[in-house]
C-alpha cells in the first residue's frame, strides 16, 4: 500500500464553502466513499443528506459548529451541535470563543467548550478549532489546556477561513500541550501528499482538507465539490 492510500483514513474530506450545492455534496460523499476517507466535514444543514448518502459506507459525518468565527452564544453552539448529532453527525468541529481567549478569560473559553461537550457526550467527539493563525504561542497553549479541562477530544488548527492555516510548528506545539489520548487535527492549506505526511509526522492524527483526492493520488485534482475559490482566489481548506 502506498503512502498516499495510507493517508485516506486520516482525512476529513471537507466542503464548507457557502455556495456548495446539493450536487456538490453528493459528489463529496461519493468521493469520500470511493477513497475511504475517515469522514466528510460539512456545514450543519447538509448533515442529514450526508448521513443518507453515506449510509453503509463506513464514512463518518463531521459537522462544524459556531463556524467560522466562534463568537455565537455557547447555548447556541450546544444546540447546533446537538441538532447535528440528531441528523447523523458523529463528530463536531467547534470554534472556540477567540475573543475571550485573547482577553484572557480562560474560564469563559473552557465553559464554552464544556457546554458543547456535555450536550453531545456519548454521541459524538468534539474537536476544538483554535484559529492558530491569529494567536500567539501563549494563547495556543492556554487553548489546549482549556480544551482538555472541558473534556474535548481533539484540538484543531484552523477553520480554513481565517488568517493562515496549519503549520508544522503549530502541530508540534499542540501535540506537546495535549495529553496522548487527545487528537490533533491539522487543517487549513494542506493540499498535497508531502504536506499531509509532514503534518502526521509532526503529530497530527487527522487532516482536514478539500484536497483529499490530490493527497491520496498525488495528482493536481480540484478541491472537493469543485467549488470556486473565495475572493482573490484564496482557498485555505
Amino acid at each position: 500500500m502506498t503512502d498516499q492510500l495510507q493517508l485516506a483514513p486520516y482525512i476529513d474530506h471537507t466542503l464548507l464553502k457557502p455556495e456548495a450545492t446539493a450536487r456538490d455534496i453528493e459528489k463529496l460523499c461519493a468521493e469520500a466513499s470511493r477513497y475511504h476517507f475517515y469522514s466528510v466535514c460539512v456545514n450543519g444543514s447538509w448533515v442529514s443528506a450526508c448521513r443518507n448518502l453515506l449510509n453503509g459506507t463506513g464514512v463518518n459525518v463531521t459537522a462544524v459548529c459556531g463556524f467560522p468565527l466562534g463568537a455565537s452564544a455557547s447555548q447556541a453552539k450546544a444546540f447546533e451541535a446537538a441538532r447535528a448529532v440528531e441528523d447523523g453527525a458523529s463528530e463536531i468541529d467547534m470554534v472556540l470563543q477567540i475573543g475571550s481567549l485573547l482577553s484572557g478569560d480562560l474560564k469563559a473559553v473552557e465553559q464554552d467548550i464544556a457546554q458543547v461537550v456535555r450536550m453531545v457526550e456519548g454521541s459524538a467527539i468534539v474537536k476544538v478549532t483554535l484559529e492558530t493563525g491569529i494567536l500567539h504561542t501563549e494563547h495556543k497553549i492556554a487553548a489546549c489546556k482549556a480544551s482538555e479541562a472541558a473534556g474535548a477530544h481533539f484540538v484543531k488548527t484552523s477553520t480554513g477561513f481565517g488568517k493562515g492555516g496549519a503549520t508544522l510548528e503549530d502541530i508540534r506545539l499542540l501535540r506537546a500541550h495535549v495529553p496522548v489520548h487527545m487528537g490533533v487535527k491539522a487543517s487549513g492549506g494542506i493540499r498535497d501528499t508531502a504536506a499531509a505526511l509532514a503534518m502526521i509526522q509532526a503529530g497530527a492524527t487527522r487532516i482536514g482538507t478539500s484536497f483529499g483526492i490530490a493527497i491520496v493520488n498525488g495528482s493536481g485534482s480540484k478541491p472537493a465539490g469543485n467549488t470556486k475559490a473565495g475572493p482573490g482566489g484564496n482557498l485555505q481548506y
